[in-house]
């Protein structure tokens, strides 16, 4: 499940992970900490364009960062749409 936060001016929309961020979410780490979850367990962040550099580091310097996905290809994968692909990146 990912992440939503209330927009100004009315429903939830997904918002950054990154501290004090409120910005539109673009991005989904996807991460799995090895040493808690099960290998094929996998924990998301969301990310704006300016924190997914930052938190993606903050993931793979730890060896957690699986994938960086777009977040419109996410959801469509989630939604089952087959056309929609994963971009790593």
């Amino acid at each position: 499940m990912l992440p939503f936060g209330p927009a100004d001016d009315g429903p939830t929309r997904p918002i950054c992970s990154a501290k004090a961020c409120r910005a539109d979410a673009r991005w989904v780490l996807v991460w799995n900490n090895p040493k808690v979850h099960t290998p094929d367990r996998r924990k998301t962040w969301l990310a704006c364009d300016e924190h997914r550099e930052s938190l993606g580091q903050f993931l793979a310097v730890r060896g957690f960062l699986k994938d960086t996905v777009d977040l419109a290809a996410w959801t469509a994968a989630e939604a089952g749409d087959p056309d929609e692909g994963r971009s790593s990146g």
